[in-house]
């Protein structure tokens, strides 16, 4: 539920917060949302979930994690739509926030001194290894931050970053396990270097 607070006479006030999930790809971010946002309705609290519009990877309209698990979404074209619709929302989800623009970090924050719970999940990293979008600023302001991983598919060491194992260059490239692996920081730097050597 969200933290509350009181003021003079007993009167109840929300006390906004924002919380990061990050991690690669495949180690549980949107499943981990989902449960968070669930857990907020079964609470009988007022939810509203978004994700960039460009995700139609499983569904135009749902966020659904890896497992299969799905939650009603509104896809969205930027940030500021999200201050448009939260409404009254007393939690607001965000999933693949490394898509959006550079506004959600001041989205959230705004929507957080309004007194909204804002759980934000996304990819730290890109397929380089660099910190990916918006993604480190939301890192910053948040009030948590959880980390989750998935597991390296190469020695079953706890994954550092998805490699893109197809051809191309572009930082945004929707994908699933024909694109990408999970790898841990030793086996990614050995697959870099096999990357290179066939390039060559």
């Amino acid at each position: 539920m969200s933290e509350l607070s009181y003021r003079g006479g007993g009167e109840m006030t929300r006390r906004g917060r924002v919380e990061v999930i990050c991690g690669s790809m495949f180690s549980g971010k949107t499943e981990e949302l989902i449960r968070r946002m669930r857990r907020a309705q079964f609470a009988k609290q007022k939810v509203e979930i978004f994700k960039p519009s460009i995700d139609v990877r499983y569904s135009e309209e749902e966020v659904v994690s890896h497992e299969g698990n799905s939650i009603v979404s509104t896809p969205v074209d930027s940030s500021q739509s999200i201050l448009l619709l939260a409404g009254d929302s007393d939690v607001i989800g965000v999933d693949e926030a490394q898509f959006f623009d550079e506004g959600i970090v001041g989205v959230c924050n705004e929507l957080a001194q309004r007194g909204v719970r804002v759980i934000v999940a996304g990819l730290d990293l890109d397929f380089k290894g660099v910190p990916f979008g918006p993604m480190p600023k939301l890192l910053a302001i948040a009030d948590d931050v959880t980390k989750v991983h998935a597991i390296c598919v190469r020695c079953g060491s706890l994954a550092y970053v998805s490699h893109r194992i197809v051809e191309g260059d572009r930082q945004v490239m929707l994908g699933e396990t024909k694109e990408y692996e999970p790898l841990c920081r030793e086996c990614y730097a050995r697959a870099l270097q096999n990357d290179q050597s066939s390039k060559e």
